[in-house]
């Protein structure tokens, strides 16, 4: 009798869930039901979108707040006051990316069989080279049809210093593998290394010289955080206690980076406000550079709305804009920060707990994406370095345009995940096919709106590599299962010699017995 009760009060709690089943107290019970679930329903939509809606509403109030406040003449101290609250967001992101980097790759290295760690770094990088070609492809057509060179620029004198010093690009790429090594993890932290030429009296002559610039270097920390897996892995049981404590580390650092999200709509609104605020005579810049700023913009929504979705659609068949919708706090935060790097730890929060991509995964690709993955700097890039020979009055051939996409995508790489970090780049690219680096002044007079949509297309890219990835290690742990299976199948004919084993005719024969019993 007791178990008949708690059989009816299983099946009345579940009986929300099925209406189909007949209910026991009829009609009334239904409509009891019916308000609550509705209720439910919405409650339950706005809780699974709460931040994201917070986000939302934190990039549009801090657009109205930063138009409001514009109109009043502030200080510069006020205006940094306006943009504090987004200044703590940053610090707080940048506060976590070291110990998320390394700990989540040695974690990811060390988990993952070498192999299969090979195989997945062959297809994500595959995936980031084709991405970011197309994209420097886009650019260089958007600008090509657009032509944003052939206006009159009146040039800004007061961005001149910014512009950085003339360098070769074989030294350019010197300087990546360099980094790639760095001869001090602690100060790998906070500084890189870059050649810089200086004139020396006993050399009677320039002479290069290496320096370190403030700067994280996070492809140094990368490569050997993954090498530093691999190797722990080697290891055995020995390196078992270290793979725990960068595991629980790593459990750690996302528990932190899940309470820094639900302070990233404020920091977004401020960030916005401050920035809005900030900006001087907007009318004259977009006047002489709003069509370099719409050939920007258009190429990065073509492959952020149209070709990375299809890419996905086309391998797995599954809704890329509800991906997207998953992915859209890390997106908004990436439009606030301008930094891919400030962005990583809400985007592995997010494919994580949104999208269904594995912690092994996530954990693994995002931090390499973060780095590798440039396809909004390398689109950008090309529509700079074709605006800037439009306005020189310098016509490219083809070999010049194919010299812009290859060296706009091989630099991509180097260009570290930070605010303007394209920039830096783009110098690379015009002294390869010959035009004035000077001109990069105006190009860093909008840097602050293009490179924002830069950051998002960066980290829209990464989050799709991760989803891809997902989905070809289920693909493959399918047919693993499916070989299983046809193993168990052909085992299973072997063996049907032998009837009396068949544990169902064991339970026929004890029936037939307690039935003669009877």
């Amino acid at each position: 009798m007791a178990e008949k009760i708690n059989m009816e009060e299983v099946k009345t709690s579940n009986g929300e869930a099925h209406f189909d089943e007949p209910l026991v107290n009829g009609l009334n019970s239904h409509r009891k039901t019916e308000p609550e679930t509705l209720a439910q329903r919405v409650k339950r939509i706005v809780r699974a979108n709460l931040l994201v809606i917070l986000t939302v509403a934190g990039v549009i109030i801090g657009v109205f707040i930063g138009l409001g406040v514009r109109n009043v003449a502030l200080t510069r101290t006020q205006i940094i006051y306006v943009g504090f609250p987004g200044e703590l967001l940053i610090r707080l992101l940048k506060m976590i990316i070291i110990p998320l980097v390394v700990c989540s790759l040695v974690s990811g290295a060390a988990s993952i069989d070498p192999k299969a760690l090979g195989k997945l770094g062959g297809w994500a990088m595959l995936f980031f080279l084709v991405t970011t070609l197309i994209a420097s492809a886009i650019g260089v057509v958007m600008a090509f049809i657009i032509k944003p060179g052939e206006v009159t620029v009146t040039k800004l004198a007061s961005f001149d210093e910014e512009v950085p010093a003339h360098k070769e690009i074989i030294d350019s790429f010197l300087d990546l593998i360099r980094n790639i090594f760095p001869s001090n993890l602690v100060s790998a932290a906070f500084q890189s290394v870059s050649i810089e030429f200086m004139f020396s009296h006993s050399h009677g002559g320039v002479v290069p010289f290496g320096t370190d610039q403030d700067g994280m270097n996070i492809l140094g920390l990368v490569v050997f955080a993954i090498v530093f897996g691999v190797a722990l892995r080697k290891l055995g049981e020995e390196g078992e206690i270290l793979i725990k404590f960068f595991n629980s580390f790593n459990e750690a650092t996302m528990v932190l980076v899940s309470w820094i999200m639900w302070y990233a709509p404020l920091g977004i609104m401020f960030l916005v406000a401050g920035k809005i605020v900030e900006m001087e005579d907007v009318g004259s810049l977009f006047a002489s550079l709003g069509k370099y700023i719409a050939c920007c913009m258009i190429g990065h929504a073509i492959h952020g709305l149209l070709v990375l979705p299809g890419i996905y659609f086309i391998i797995t068949r599954k809704n890329p804009y509800t991906f997207l919708w998953g992915i859209f706090t890390a997106l908004a935060t990436a439009f606030g920060t301008s930094s891919s790097s400030a962005t990583l730890p809400l985007m592995m929060k997010c494919v994580e707990e949104k999208n269904g991509v594995s912690k092994q995964i996530s954990r693994f690709i995002l931090p390499i994406g973060a780095t590798v993955n440039m396809d909004g700097a390398a689109c950008f890039q090309c529509v700079a370095a074709v605006f800037i020979a439009q306005l020189n009055q310098v016509p490219l051939n083809f070999i010049q345009v194919i010299t812009i996409l290859v060296t706009a995508t091989a630099s991509s790489v180097g260009a570290a995940g930070i605010p303007a970090g394209g920039v830096l780049t783009l110098a690379i690219i015009l002294e390869a096919i010959g035009l004035p680096t000077s001109d990069i002044s105006l190009i860093l007079a909008v840097d602050w709106l293009v490179d924002r949509t830069c950051t998002v297309l960066n980290v829209e890219g990464d989050a799709f590599g991760a989803g891809l990835l997902q989905f070809f290690v289920d693909k493959s742990s399918k047919h693993a299962e499916d070989a299983e299976l046809s193993d168990i199948r052909l085992d299973g004919e072997m063996s049907a010699a032998a009837p009396e084993q068949s544990p169902l005719i064991e339970k026929r024969g004890l029936s037939d017995k307690t039935d003669t019993a009877m």
